[in-house]
């Protein structure tokens, strides 16, 4: 399922028009990507929790020239299921 698609089935169970669930949709992706670049968590009961995690520096190996590479830390993004969407 890709956004357009989410974007009607939002409008389709909610009974709103594909211009509501537009917004709606963005706006929570603007809410969750603003709490996130803070460094906070987004608990959703009984969906998931979206938080952020810190990736330690690491080597690595270029497949191509067999080379050790450092690769620097980085922050990303986690994604745990909740119980509810776990069983199904």
């Amino acid at each position: 399922m890709n956004k357009t698609e989410l974007i009607t089935a939002i409008a389709e169970k909610a009974g709103l028009s594909k211009a509501d669930s537009k917004k709606a949709l963005d706006a929570f992706i603007d809410s969750v990507s603003v709490e996130l670049k803070k460094g906070g968590k987004v608990t959703l009961v009984g969906f998931g929790t979206y938080s952020v995690t810190e990736k330690a520096a690491r080597k690595g190996v270029n497949p191509r020239t067999k080379a050790v590479i450092n690769i620097p830390a980085k922050k990303v993004v986690k994604f745990k299921a909740g119980a509810e969407l776990a069983d199904l």
